[in-house]
This record gives C-alpha cells, sequence and structure tokens, in this order.
C-alpha cells in the first residue's frame, strides 16, 4: 500500500479548487458577453452613414456606437436594409456606386454602379432602388421673389433626367432603370405596391411610376405651392403621401390617387418626413428651423417643436417606436429624442457629417418603413 502524505492532499485540494474557480470564472465572461449579445440583438441596432467617412453601428440597447464600417467610397449617403436584415446597401456619391455590406462581419461584399450622384435607397424584398442627381445645382433658397438658381441657367444640359436604378440583390447587378425628373430625390412606394413616387427637385414635381414597366402614371407639379420637393411620405392606413417642399417651407398633401389636398406650413427647409407608426403624428426634420416638427396627422395642426441640432435631415424611430433618432451632420451627432414625452434625451456623437439613419429590426422613418 502506498502512502501519500498530508501536506500532499492539502495541496492536490488546493490546486482542485484553483482549477474549478478558474474554469468558472473564464466560463461567466462569455456567458456575460452572450447576454449582452442577445439584448443587443432582441433591441437592434441603427446605422448612421457619416458622409466624410463610413457607416457607424449603434446598439439600440446601450445607445452607444459599438463599430464602424469601410464602406470602400467617398461620400456615403442614403442607406437602405434588407428585410433578413442581413444586408446594408449604401449609396457612394463619388463612385457612382452603391455597396452592398455584410451587416455581421462590416465587410463589403461588392460595389455595383448605378448612376451619377446616388442618393436615396429603398428596398423591395430582393430589389433596392436608388435615386440619383445627375444634374444637382444645390445652393441656399432664393430669397423672396428671386427665382430659385436652376430657374436662372436654362440650359438643358444642367437638367438632365435622372434615372431610378433597380438593383437585382440576388444577381448582384442593375437590371434596369425608370427615367425621373432631374434631380431625383426622394422615394416612396404605393400603399399597393404598384407604383413608386419620387420627388424631383430640379424641376419642382412629384412623379408616379409603374414599378413593372417604369411607365410614368402621373406628375404632380410643386412650384405654385413651394420648390423643391424632398422628402416623400406614405401614411400607414395608405390613404395620404406627404411631400417636403424644401424651399417652399411646406409639406405637400396628396390623397390615395395622388390629388393635391392641400399645404401645411413647417419651419423653415423642411427635409426628411415620416408618420409614427399608427399613423397618428407627422414629423418632419426642419434643417433651418433647426427642429424636429410634430404635427397631428388628422387635423395637420402643430403640437410642439423640438429643438435639434445643425443640418439635421433624417431620422427614424427605433424598432419599438418609444424612440427617435435624428442624423444632424454639422452636429456631429445623433439626437436620441423620447417618442412619446418628445423631449431630446441624449446626444450620441457621431463624427464626420452623418447623413442617412436606419435601423434593423426595421423601423418607421424618413428613409424606410416598418
Amino acid at each position: 500500500m502506498k502512502f501519500t502524505p498530508a501536506f500532499s492532499k492539502t495541496r492536490i485540494s488546493l490546486i482542485l479548487l484553483a482549477l474549478v474557480a478558474g474554469i468558472s470564472g473564464c466560463s461567466k465572461e462569455p456567458a456575460n458577453q452572450t447576454q449582452a449579445a442577445d439584448k443587443a440583438n432582441a433591441t437592434g441596432f441603427a446605422y448612421v452613414t457619416r458622409q466624410d467617412a463610413g457607416v457607424s453601428v449603434i446598439d439600440l440597447a446601450t445607445m452607444q456606437v459599438i463599430k464602424e464600417f469601410d464602406v470602400k467610397a467617398a461620400s456615403p449617403r442614403g442607406l437602405g436594409i434588407t428585410d433578413d436584415g442581413k444586408k446594408l446597401i449604401v449609396a457612394t456619391r463619388e463612385n457612382a456606386s452603391i455597396s452592398i455590406i455584410d451587416t455581421a462581419t462590416g465587410a463589403v461584399l461588392q460595389q455595383i454602379p448605378v448612376g451619377k450622384n446616388p442618393e436615396f435607397v429603398r428596398i423591395s424584398g430582393n430589389y433596392a432602388f436608388i435615386s440619383s442627381e445627375p444634374s444637382a445645382v444645390g445652393g441656399p433658397p432664393p430669397k423672396p421673389g428671386q427665382k430659385p438658381a436652376e430657374e436662372e441657367d436654362d440650359d438643358d444640359e444642367e437638367k438632365i433626367p435622372a434615372k431610378i436604378a433597380v438593383v437585382d440583390l440576388t444577381k448582384g447587378e442593375k437590371v434596369r432603370e425608370i427615367t425621373g425628373g432631374p434631380e431625383t430625390e426622394g422615394i416612396e412606394f404605393s400603399a399597393d405596391g404598384k407604383n413608386l413616387v419620387i420627388t424631383n427637385e430640379a424641376d419642382n414635381t412629384v412623379t408616379v411610376h409603374n414599378i413593372s414597366d417604369g411607365s410614368l402614371v402621373k406628375t404632380i407639379h410643386t412650384h405654385e405651392y413651394g420648390d423643391r420637393p424632398r422628402g416623400i411620405k406614405v401614411s400607414p392606413d395608405g390613404n395620404t403621401y406627404l411631400a417636403t417642399l424644401e424651399y417652399g417651407n411646406k409639406i405637400m398633401v396628396l390623397d390615395k390617387n395622388f390629388n393635391f389636398v392641400r399645404t401645411v406650413d413647417t419651419g423653415e427647409t423642411p427635409y426628411g418626413i415620416s408618420y409614427d407608426k399608427k399613423g397618428e403624428h407627422i414629423f418632419v426634420a426642419t434643417n433651418k428651423q433647426k427642429a424636429l416638427q410634430v404635427f397631428d396627422a388628422k387635423t395637420y395642426e402643430k403640437i410642439k417643436d423640438i429643438p435639434t441640432g445643425n443640418r439635421c435631415w433624417h431620422f427614424t424611430f427605433t424598432p419599438d417606436d418609444k424612440q427617435v433618432l435624428l442624423a444632424c451632420g454639422k452636429s456631429d451627432a445623433v439626437f436620441v429624442i423620447d417618442a412619446e414625452k418628445l423631449e431630446v434625451t441624449k446626444q450620441i456623437e457621431v463624427k464626420d457629417m452623418p447623413w442617412g439613419i436606419v435601423t434593423y429590426p426595421k423601423s418607421m422613418g424618413s428613409l424606410d418603413t416598418k
């Protein structure tokens, strides 16, 4: 019989205890990390294009930027996310393309040429629709009684008809184009999914196009009410369409058949626009007013001006509809707003001119719908 000294048994016991404690400690860290990841996945993420950089990813559980995506191109602007949340589609101005990004890894899977100055991106099933601005002029709003810069130069070459690129995301290629007006901007799908509704800045029109064949269904002229239509949104019940008129400081209201109904006065230079999920309120980002304005969707009476930052163009609700995230380019921030109290609760630093913002799971907003 082999004799084992008492001190050896004690030492062995201590070693075993240390090993158990070490294993337990190691197992807790991955568990905590897994729980944090599960919470973030349940709450979702916001994706913000930064015009002078790439894409920032915000964890909606903590309201903090957790990573950055390099889009491998300059001047990212509009963006959209696929229904499964696996791919982010980003319009990149300088190379006239879109970058398709794997949201899990941040890798650019493909870059697809779509046309000069791509801007808005909207996703429907396996297709992406991207607006462009081949004859973009820009500049400040005209002074009272002064014609916009576009009207002062009537050179036809400066008003090239824009194309809405239609990209098959399964094939990974542009499959066709829909001809819009010069300098197309906002894109919306009709309530029945049959038509594409777009705003055309340079000729002051909203045009409706058949998605299947691209044919022009209707043209609505805005000059009588205000110039430079930009944002466009359909109501959740499908009965109303709203277009922001940046140089008119108004919302133009259309019925379900795209007939003019009325205008609604807004703050200075309105752009991004959206209903809330229930269709009870209308939210409008007014750039020079430096406010997110809220209106009653039935009476169109203004409910509140929420003070914001500089050059705030686009916004999104969170997936639970409890908060609004507003990208303010010249403030290098995303403003977090309580959607019930209508008050700013936080600013998230996002540098390099934040432009557009969407979430996954999908939410109502100026660039997407739920």
